[in-house]
C-alpha cells in the first residue's frame, strides 16, 4: 500500500468499483459499450490505492469499471464512470 491513501484527501472524489452486473445496467441505461467511457489508466494514483484496498486476490484488472462521485455546486453530487485501462 502506498505511503499516503490518497483516496482520504478531501479534494479527492469518491472511487468504487463497480461489479459486473452493475456495469451491464450501466451500459444498458445509458444505451453505451465499455468502450465509450472515458478512460483512466492503471497507474493513477487513485486506482492504485483502491487496489492495494481491495481484499480480493484478483486486484483490479483492464475492463473494469469505476465509480467517481464528485460534489457539486449545482447538482449535489455528480457520478462519473470511468473504463480502467494499461
Amino acid at each position: 500500500m502506498p505511503a499516503f491513501n490518497i483516496l482520504n484527501h478531501e479534494m479527492v472524489p469518491e472511487h468504487r468499483l463497480v461489479g459486473e452486473a452493475e456495469a451491464e445496467k450501466i451500459m444498458k441505461r445509458f444505451g453505451i459499450t465499455k468502450e465509450q467511457l472515458p478512460k483512466i489508466k492503471m497507474t493513477d494514483p487513485a486506482i492504485r490505492v483502491l487496489e492495494a484496498t481491495l481484499k480480493e486476490k484478483e486486484g483490479i484488472r483492464e475492463g473494469m469499471i469505476v465509480e467517481i462521485k464528485r460534489n457539486s455546486k449545482t447538482s449535489e453530487q455528480f457520478t462519473a464512470y470511468r473504463l480502467i485501462t494499461r
